[in-house]
């Protein structure tokens, strides 16, 4: 069975993705140093405990399991936090990418497949953003998510590495068969956020700014459901086995949803009010993001089936309804 070493393999979308490669046949290894990961995610294929940082817990992984490809998730990830702190982010992110990249080129692994975002895109008055436009980031987050972009294309251009970038929008929802889901520490995210407020977690959702140009003035973003953008993954990778070249990818639906609208969306599902209050703006946060991602539909075959609001929530909140990680 060919293995896959998935960085962040203990993390919410890591572990996501470790399922839908096991389903696809493949062994994931999830590389993971727990600190913002749940070694009980881990069900599909081995954890290897280990930190980007130490390039030497790298080089044993990859010598042990001897991949086909790797598969990068693990990375600091809150705008905010990034705003306050860009050293963190550029030593963190960029710093154990370069780990990375470097000891699967000595492993002579060929294939890799980067966690990119739509925050390397910046705030552009709401367009529709597709892999062409520039990528003009405003926060050290995307900052160093971007510098990674930029080292795949440089190493592949030195050296026999191929990859395939996905640039995602937000991310929702949870395993539909309920072995994974979403549980950060501190939660970030909009949904997770809300139904921990609706399920009486929480006192109240806090809305981040109601000024901005918009509909209803609050932030515009694309959700798109954590099974379908694991499935791109896999398509990618597959893209990559089959031996084409190196590609960048959008995933999202093309569709954005205000802040407010995700709160109405909300009360549908969960026949529940969410309890409200008004926040200012939060540095970093851009107005509206909306992917293009006709790409990934006409060259990977890709279908976002499981991403619309009501899914998305509705499998978010089946989700909180089982016993959390231990933490």
């Amino acid at each position: 069975m060919d293995r896959v070493l998935v960085t962040g393999g203990a993390g919410y979308i890591g572990s996501h993705a470790c399922k839908a490669l096991a389903q696809a046949g493949f062994l994931p290894v999830a590389f993971d140093n727990l600190s913002t990961g749940w070694a009980e995610a881990v069900k599909f294929g081995p954890l290897v405990r280990g930190d980007l940082m130490d390039r030497a817990a790298i080089d044993a992984a990859l010598a042990e399991h001897r991949p086909v490809a790797v598969m990068h998730f693990a990375a600091l990830s809150l705008v905010g936090e990034s705003m306050k702190d860009p050293a963190l982010y550029w030593r963190v992110n960029t710093g154990g990418a370069l780990n990375l990249i470097e000891a699967t080129v000595a492993a002579g692994v060929r294939n890799f497949v980067f966690s990119s975002t739509c925050a390397t895109y910046g705030d552009q008055d709401g367009v529709v953003l597709t892999e062409d436009t520039p990528q003009r980031p405003i926060n050290a987050y995307g900052g160093s998510k971007r510098a990674i972009e930029d080292m795949l294309r440089d190493f592949g251009a030195a050296y026999p590495l191929n990859h395939v970038i996905f640039r995602y929008f937000n991310v929702a929802g949870a395993d539909p068969e309920g072995e994974v889901g979403e549980q950060h520490w501190p939660e970030t995210h909009l949904i997770p956020l809300m139904l921990e407020a609706v399920a009486g977690k929480r006192p109240a959702l806090t809305v981040f700014g109601s000024d901005y140009a918009t509909r209803d003035g609050t932030c515009v973003r694309d959700y798109v459901h954590v099974t379908d953008l694991v499935e791109a993954h896999v398509l990618g990778l597959r893209w990559l086995l089959d031996g084409k070249g190196d590609r960048v990818f959008n995933l999202g639906t093309g569709i954005g949803f205000t802040v407010r609208e995700v709160i109405e969306a909300s009360r549908a599902v969960t026949n529940r009010e969410v309890p409200v209050t008004e926040g200012g703006r939060r540095a970093g946060d851009a107005t509206a993001l909306i992917s293009g991602s006709d790409r990934a539909t006409e060259e990977l075959g890709w279908e976002p089936r499981r991403s619309t609001l009501r899914q998305m929530i509705g499998d978010a909140w089946a989700w909180t309804q089982k016993p959390p990680y231990a933490g």
